[in-house]
């Protein structure tokens, strides 16, 4: 059977996958989305700092995205994608049924998984009690005792930010190695109490927090934890690929340009999986942007085909 020929297949059905998705919908173009259904913010009951939408279930951002795309003809299959390669038509985008597609562009909007820290009672209370933003989980725990768990130099800046929820703050100061007279300084200008001694496991009746467990044997009382796991890209299918790439301080991510273009002339990626600092409101304009210049690649590209063929003689 003869592979479809896509203008655009676009993996992942996030908040700029989806965005990607009616912006060509939107435009007459054949889209076939395909979606391994385990986003990144499945583990919290709301999200905020999205305009208008202050509160919104993540999943019914996804489903009211995913309508809205099928109203403008998207087709979407919920399959993992194993693997993208090179034809002469554009790529070859192959899922874990066996399926086949070729597409003319590609766009990445897998986002990324957090790798946790290996501590008892922590993963339970993913998105709930152990949160990661603070823009996106703070307001919901203000004025509560909070602890900032690190797991790297980078929560030096994390905990300034917590710090702007609760006059009650505990930094959990282990994973950011050891820190400098002028950090210490820094935190004890806040009021920010320092603990050294290694988290070990969390203690209370699920997702509420009642304490913690020290490496020492001793406890502290927090009322919600803010960490950071390792941040993995969820881009393994285009390792074939040789796609360029950038080091940075939490991990190594596709280097993309201001649009969303990789270093392949057929392939965007948008959203977490390039931009792990980006919310849902972020993520929506990624999407908008790459949306839009993947169609207007299109449309040149259309433009060029025509005067290449000769005119039909009636």
């Amino acid at each position: 059977m003869a592979e479809e020929l896509w203008d655009a297949v676009i993996v992942g059905a996030g908040p700029a996958g989806l965005t990607a998705a009616v912006m060509l919908g939107r435009s007459r173009r054949r889209v076939l989305v395909i979606d391994a259904g385990s986003p990144r913010n499945r583990f919290a009951a709301h999200m905020h700092g999205v305009l208008g939408l202050d509160g919104l279930p993540p999943s019914e951002l996804r489903r009211l995205g995913r309508a809205e795309a099928e109203g403008y003809g998207v087709v979407f299959h919920d399959r993992t994608v194993r693997e993208v390669t090179n034809v002469p038509a554009g790529v070859r985008v192959t899922a874990d049924d066996g399926s086949a597609h070729q597409a003319r562009t590609l766009v990445i909007a897998t986002g990324l998984r957090d790798d946790l820290p290996a501590i008892g009672g922590l993963a339970e209370r993913w998105g709930k009690t152990v949160l990661h933003c603070p823009y996106c989980h703070g307001w919901e725990v203000r004025n509560q005792h909070l602890g900032v768990l690190a797991t790297s130099p980078l929560a030096l800046h994390q905990v300034e930010l917590v710090r702007q929820l609760s006059d009650q703050v505990t930094f959990f100061s282990a994973g950011a190695g050891d820190l400098s007279a002028d950090d210490e300084k820094r935190l004890a200008a806040r009021g920010i109490r320092i603990e050294p001694a290694p988290v070990t496991e969390i203690h209370g009746p699920a997702p509420a927090i009642s304490q913690v467990a020290l490496a020492d044997g001793r406890t502290a009382s927090v009322d919600a934890i803010f960490t950071a796991g390792a941040l993995h890209p969820l881009d393994e299918f285009v390792a074939g690929l040789d796609l360029d790439r950038v080091d940075t301080p939490v991990g190594s991510f596709l280097s993309v340009d201001r649009t969303g273009q990789t270093s392949h002339e057929r392939i965007w990626a948008a959203g977490n999986v390039v931009d792990p600092g980006a919310n849902v409101a972020m993520s929506l304009g990624a999407g908008a942007i790459t949306g839009g210049v993947v169609n207007a690649r299109l449309a040149k590209e259309d433009t060029d085909t025509a005067l290449a063929t000769p005119a039909r003689v009636s």
